[in-house]
């Protein structure tokens, strides 16, 4: 496979989980450019390039959150590139659901993104975030915790993926 070949079939994926980690459709933008500028330099020495491109979003997600001083986004703008359907097609749940999502620390964000919306274990968030898999675990609970605070409203779809 070729680096053009893999940027024709991942860039809509890392677009729509950048869009997830940042709030911010421009963000996310330059978070999946930041990517691929880092991937196409190590392109040949890389085994798992679509691995390797989801540590590199996630991880320098969380290293722009820590420059720009703790600052946490209150309001996403914008709509997600090519956003998949909300769960049951509500609309207003899916808004509500990014929003609360926004308010969430970045490193919260993106444990929650790697583990219901990219459907990956404890162990694969765990070693794509580069962190021990108590941080991952911490980091769910406390964001779950944190999301029925912010939006009661989605307890019946929190309750189902826990």
């Amino acid at each position: 496979m070729t680096f053009d070949d893999f940027v024709r079939g991942e860039l809509d994926a890392l677009t729509r989980s950048a869009y997830l980690l940042t709030g911010d459709r421009q963000d996310a933008e330059d978070l999946v450019q930041t990517v691929l500028a880092k991937l196409a330099v190590r392109w040949q020495r890389i085994d798992d390039p679509a691995a390797y491109a989801r540590r590199v979003l996630y991880t320098q997600s969380v290293s722009w959150w820590r420059r720009r001083g703790s600052r946490v986004p209150e309001t996403l703008t914008g709509d997600p590139p090519e956003r998949p359907a909300p769960p049951g097609g509500e609309p207003e749940l899916a808004m509500v659901m990014r929003h609360a999502l926004a308010r969430l620390t970045p490193k919260q964000r993106a444990v929650l993104v790697l583990r219901f919306y990219e459907d990956c274990t404890e162990a694969e968030t765990a070693a794509r975030l580069g962190v021990r898999l108590g941080t991952v675990k911490s980091q769910t609970r406390h964001a779950l915790d944190r999301l029925r605070i912010l939006a009661p409203e989605l307890t019946t779809v929190l309750e189902v993926t826990t």
